[in-house]
């Protein structure tokens, strides 16, 4: 989808973040991205070593700054790092708070790294600051999803379905976290006052207890 925004450092949603989520990139509202064609390079300060770990200085800080732990940290994720990722997008988020574009990342690595609590924060930190962001609502329903919690789940996936219909992955989640909805309640559904079902036949609580009584009755002969 064309929203309008840049991307930094041209990397895809399918690099991080909740499975399926293409056409997605960190916006760089916030944030300047990489030149056309920029690559890491494999010197101190412009990658990770070996393993994916990020390069440190002798004070066992990132090197570099904000921004360039940003998108090495964006680099990492593509590159299948998702915890070294986390490591790096942390820091820019520590020194950067208000950074939608930095949160929305670290969001993305601490989903692939499993940390789903962690990532349900700040997708919800996103999303709370720009409610219209249809991908933070997105993460914070399929983070949800994950916890367990899939009422929550299902109000934010519907809330990215309505921004965005056009998205099959966004209808699919919704999906899934309704049809789990749905077989935790039964094949009824909930039973919520003017759902819509048919109210019980006057006097049939009056004949139950008649029927309890004489059957303890009958017991006790």
């Amino acid at each position: 989808m064309d929203d309008g925004q840049e991307r930094v450092g041209g990397v895809p949603v399918e690099s991080g973040g909740p499975a399926g989520a293409t056409g997605r990139g960190a916006p760089a509202d916030d944030v300047p991205g990489d030149a056309p064609g920029d690559v890491l390079s494999a010197a101190p300060g412009g990658g990770a070593a070996d393993g994916g770990v990020p390069r440190q200085s002798r004070s066992g800080e990132p090197v570099g700054d904000v921004y360039d732990w940003f998108r090495r940290g964006a680099r990492l994720l593509a590159q299948g790092h998702p915890a070294a990722a986390e490591q790096l997008l942390a820091r820019a988020a520590a020194a950067e708070p208000h950074s939608r574009s930095i949160r929305e990342a670290l969001a993305r690595a601490q989903f692939d790294a499993g940390s789903y609590a962690a990532a349900l924060e700040n997708f919800r930190a996103v999303a709370l600051a720009d409610p219209a962001d249809d991908y933070a609502q997105f993460g914070w329903g399929v983070a949800a999803a994950r916890l367990g919690d899939f009422e929550t789940s299902a109000e934010h996936l519907a809330l990215a379905v309505a921004m965005r219909p056009e998205a099959d992955h966004y209808r699919k989640a919704l999906r899934q976290t309704r049809a789990t909805l749905a077989a935790r309640a039964g094949a009824y559904g909930p039973l919520l006052p003017g759902a819509g079902y048919p109210a019980p036949p006057a006097g049939a609580g009056d004949q139950a207890r008649e029927a309890a009584e004489g059957a303890g009755g009958d017991g006790g002969a």
